[in-house]
């Protein structure tokens, strides 16, 4: 029983460790269009990207609009598997649904072999012509 506990003890900390160093990835984003990200319109500009923390398994997000100096916090719904493409780029990425008039997150993947998440977007019209637009992240190199 005691090797059990033992090696619970170390998954629980390598746990605390991982999820640490998730918190402070930070990443910054280009995205060139207008978008909606939490219920909230925001313009297009320079965004800071940061895992935040997980609450019961779902990871935090928070956008950071640099030239508005506003955020939006965004709530992962579920763990996905990050697409064949995104994977081999190796690039981590914003994923946005785009219909006729807007275009909304709808999921991230911040790279190393880390599941994608997917965020909860406003339906678009039912015959509504839709398209994905990605956007390509960067570390972060800090003000």
């Amino acid at each position: 029983m005691t090797n059990f506990t033992t090696r619970m003890m170390i998954a629980a900390a390598t746990l605390v460790v991982a999820a640490g160093s998730a918190s402070a990835q930070r990443m910054t984003a280009e995205i060139p269009f207008t978008f909606r990200a939490g219920g909230v319109v925001l313009p297009a500009g320079t965004y800071r990207v940061s895992a935040v923390s997980q609450l019961s398994g779902s990871p935090m997000f928070t956008l950071h609009s640099v030239q508005e100096h506003r955020s939006v916090m965004l709530m992962g719904a579920a763990n996905i598997d990050p697409r064949k493409a995104w994977v081999a780029s190796g690039n981590p990425v914003l994923s946005f649904e785009c219909g006729v008039s807007h275009c909304a997150v709808s999921a991230i993947w911040t790279g190393n072999a880390m599941p994608a998440y997917s965020f909860p977007r406003p339906k678009l019209g039912r015959d509504e012509p839709t398209r994905t637009a990605l956007v390509v992240m960067r570390a972060d190199k800090g003000d």
